[in-house]
């Protein structure tokens, strides 16, 4: 018998922010249960515009869990995967499964560390990933074209843009439809 090939990420329409390499790259380190499910397009901004309130309306109906990715104007890609849907909440939500990433050259994953559950948090001016000590993993604003990322306790991450705050170039929200 051949050994197994890795499990890709597995996405229905062609990407415009990852590559087939990293995309690849990334499936192994998805939930076992979610490895060679194909993932559709539920939101872009080449596609739906620069809206938060649109990625929520998008994004949140499925109840699926959600791959969000982004490139910025620096041409660095990263991201995060959440077990659960993006949706609008004034308090944080989300499970153990989450995870921050970035490509920089190669990919980094950074895991929930179990110091806090900050995992995910949004409304009409913000969406949040990860935090702890007033930082946040990652944040985006209500128009999606600028966010920000800096190391935070709930996931001991490196800043996944090389310049902490970044403008978004494109933004993709995956999930099972």
């Amino acid at each position: 018998m051949a050994p197994e090939e890795p499990s890709g990420l597995v996405l229905s329409t062609p990407s415009r922010v990852l590559r087939d390499r990293d995309t690849k790259e990334l499936g192994p380190h998805l939930p076992p249960r979610l490895q060679q499910q194909p993932w559709s397009l539920l939101y872009c901004t080449a596609r739906d515009g620069f809206s938060l309130r649109t990625l929520y309306r998008r994004a949140g109906p499925l109840s699926s869990p959600a791959l969000l990715l982004i490139r910025d104007t620096d041409a660095q890609a990263f991201g995060a995967f959440f077990a659960t849907a993006i949706h609008m909440s004034n308090k944080f939500y989300g499970t153990g499964e989450t995870f921050l990433f970035s490509f920089s050259p190669e990919l980094k994953v950074f895991r929930w560390t179990g110091r806090n559950n900050f995992f995910m948090k949004g409304d009409v001016d913000l969406l949040m990933v990860g935090g702890g000590s007033g930082r946040f993993g990652l944040w985006l604003d209500g128009d999606l074209h600028h966010g920000g990322s800096h190391p935070c306790e709930t996931f001991n991450n490196e800043s996944l843009s090389p310049r902490g705050d970044f403008c978004v170039q494109d933004l993709e929200v995956w999930g099972l439809a």
